[in-house]
């Protein structure tokens, strides 16, 4: 599978149309269609900027008073929605997705941007935090307003990200925990659509139905994606997933549970793996694995509306008690056959991948710096959170080429104008293949490329990017200057 995989990224690197490589936000946006040809105009300018100045306050970014009114008017126009801005970047993953082989992995995850406004209910809830004491001693406790985003990005074996598939944002006007909420109703009785937990089976719909090749697409969810509903629905799309579960649901012919059977398999085989502990440590973890195919029965309120699936179970048990950290135990569920040792490996491989979307939430927070805008509703901020989707994909992809296709050309990420001034900034006589022109920039970041050095993380390859860009710009005035 990683030969495949790996033939698969050198399919989309060969199909890769170089005005891609040239001018990659211009092709990234040509999919995306405006009624006002001066609403488009503006968009592209808006995200050329904040490209521009990627961590910057759009002031910052725009420059001047001009520029900066002319955003936040695009920002504030009920004419430009979400799916407007990112229907040309949906529609190159499909195109990406498209010249690759194999499978390809759709992780999904929410997360949450808070914000602190004077005027809260024009954002909407996300929780509730404890505020200290009142005078009288009592508890106090204020409610964070903020976005919601549920995200499915596609990603191939090899971890590279070809970009988002599925995207869906909300608030709520109220917050109410989990608990507070099992006083009024029975959530297990409630029909899947009015639960919050239907963005899951929504953003399958959507990327299956963007990419056009169920079978090819792998759904990769945590605990929180344990829903038979989600099970069912993948058997009638004809795709397929790979779950970690939490709920021992009923099996067999319903007088025992999932736990019960898998606890009766034998060992069949070890994997050893390396985990990190919470101060950076690292060791090695040996994993007991058990898999069997069970007959999964749907939950006791739904029977009647949802059929038996016949599912293969995973168990991935850490041997011994580890020091320093908890105890490795995945159990994991998916509708793939699994044969062999092999395959029970490759899936957990593929679930232990779903960090990636993690990574990629963290772009958005840590280096687009998305939760520190200052625009005060929520339709505006959603519209600025999908322009910076966009962005942070491409710092995420420039960072997993290095690793993935180090010895790619340099072109296929970068254009001749930043190959040449980064040949200048950093002269070296190392090689002319992708990985070095990246480590290039992720040393204008800080990275320090010594020997015993990781590759360098989206971190310093966005502090990098943006020098990248800030030295592009003195260039540029230097030649006009020159040229005059």
């Amino acid at each position: 599978m990683l030969k495949q995989g790996m033939a698969g990224v050198e399919k989309l690197l060969n199909n890769t149309d170089k005005s891609f490589n040239k001018e990659w936000l211009h092709q990234e946006l040509s999919g995306c269609t405006f009624k006002d040809e001066r609403i488009g105009k503006r968009f592209k300018t808006v995200c050329e900027q904040l490209w521009s100045g990627i961590g910057n306050p759009i002031p910052l970014a725009c420059q001047d008073w001009a520029n900066t009114k002319a955003a936040y008017r695009f920002f504030s126009n009920e004419r430009v929605t979400e799916n407007q801005i990112l229907k040309g970047h949906l529609q190159s993953t499909k195109e990406r997705f498209l010249a690759t082989n194999g499978y390809v992995l759709v992780l999904q995850d929410t997360t949450e941007f808070s914000y602190e406004r004077d005027a809260p209910e024009l954002i909407g809830a996300t929780h509730i935090i404890p505020n200290g004491k009142d005078v009288l001693g009592k508890n106090r406790r204020i409610t964070k307003c903020g976005i919601l985003m549920h995200a499915s990005l596609a990603v191939t074996t090899e971890g590279l990200p070809l970009g988002l598939a599925a995207i869906k944002f909300w608030t709520r006007k109220k917050f109410k925990g989990t608990n507070e909420l099992k006083k009024h109703i029975n959530p297990t009785r409630m029909p899947i659509e009015e639960k919050g937990s239907y963005r899951w089976l929504e953003n399958m719909k959507r990327s299956t139905t963007l990419l056009k090749d169920a079978k090819r697409c792998v759904h990769i969810g945590d605990r929180e994606n344990d829903i038979y509903e989600f099970f069912c629905l993948s058997q009638k799309l004809g795709t397929h997933f790979v779950v970690r579960t939490c709920v021992d649901r009923l099996a067999g012919d319903g007088g025992h549970t999932i736990a019960d059977e898998i606890n009766e398999v034998k060992i069949k085989g070890l994997h050893r793996v390396e985990v990190r502990d919470k101060k950076g440590n690292i060791s090695e973890a040996l994993l007991e694995i058990r898999y069997k195919r069970i007959k999964i029965l749907p939950p006791i309120g739904k029977q009647k509306k949802y059929p038996e699936l016949y599912l293969t179970v995973i168990h991935a048990e850490e041997r011994g008690a580890p020091k320093n950290r908890e105890k490795i135990i995945w159990k994991l569920m998916t509708n793939l056959p699994i044969t062999s040792r092999k395959d029970a490996i490759e899936k957990l491989n593929w679930y232990a991948l779903r960090w990636k979307i993690e990574l990629f939430h963290k772009i958005l927070k840590s280096g687009c710096k998305a939760e520190d805008s200052k625009l005060r509703t929520a339709e505006r901020l959603t519209k600025l959170i999908s322009i910076y989707c966009i962005l942070s994909w491409r710092i995420f992809w420039m960072t997993m080429m290095n690793r993935c296709c180090p010895n790619a050309s340099p072109k296929f990420a970068l254009t001749d104008v930043e190959i040449k001034i980064l040949d200048q900034v950093i002269n070296d006589d190392k090689s002319n293949e992708l990985s070095n022109y990246l480590i290039k920039i992720a040393r204008l970041g800080g990275y320090l490329n010594r020997a015993s050095d990781p590759p360098p993380g989206n971190i310093v390859m966005w502090r990098g990017l943006a020098r990248l860009v800030d030295i592009q710009l003195g260039f540029n005035l230097a030649m006009k200057i020159v040229g005059n």
